[in-house]
């Protein structure tokens, strides 16, 4: 599969009409985490003011465990521990990949380099193959996509699908998220029959795989 398929299986796994609901949720969370930094004195703190990143990153995992759960957002969801581990952090289950949720300064790099992150990449490698690399694809990880947003204002929103080599970004990044309408019909952005055709063979073989791994 080329770059190009890329994003009309993103739009499969997360449509327009899904991701509208993204830039609300954002904002919400922004503003909640406004609020608790400016009305808890010791978030006033040089520490905790040069760390308010977190707070932020808190509250947007909870707006959208709080989306899904409303059932805005009929997908599961999990919260996976990290590599170490030294936390968790959330996992949104689509119907044929993954997405986890980030929080960068630049839009166009992909967040620090972690365990989980580089295996997820790699997984992207054999979905979404590139020039440079064997063509031959081996199915043994779900495709796994970011949701980045940023940073100390609530400036983009993009949805990534992550280059298998951490420095070069993106295979695909869509448009600003926050410039989306918060309306959005189903059939908006139809995509062609062959994008189509080969979408659906590909969720073809990530169910092979599942059923194979059982």
């Amino acid at each position: 599969m080329d770059t190009v398929s890329v994003e009309p299986f993103l739009l499969d796994q997360i449509p327009a009409t899904r991701r509208a609901l993204f830039a609300p949720t954002l904002k919400r969370a922004y503003d909640a985490a406004g609020v608790v930094i400016k009305n808890e004195p010791i978030f006033q703190t040089p520490s905790a003011i040069d760390n308010a990143g977190r707070i932020r990153s808190w509250a947007v995992d909870r707006a959208f465990q709080t989306l899904i759960e409303s059932g805005q957002w009929p997908v599961e969801y999990r919260w996976a521990d990290f590599s170490k581990p030294t936390g968790r952090y959330l996992e949104v289950r689509l119907s044929h990949s993954v997405m986890t949720i980030s929080q960068i300064s630049d839009p166009t790099q992909q967040p620090r380099n972690v365990v989980f992150r580089e295996n997820r990449r790699l997984n992207n490698q054999k979905f979404f193959p590139l020039p440079e690399f064997d063509d031959e694809r081996q199915v043994d990880g779900l495709p796994a996509f970011l949701l980045v947003h940023g940073h100390q204002e609530l400036t983009f929103a993009h949805l990534g699908v992550p280059n298998s080599q951490h420095n070069l970004g993106y295979i695909y990044r869509s448009p600003n998220l926050l410039m989306m309408p918060h309306l959005v019909s189903s059939d908006v952005h139809p995509i062609e029959q062959t994008d189509v055709d080969a979408v659906m063979t590909l969720k073809e073989e990530i169910d092979k795989w599942r059923i194979d791994g059982e």
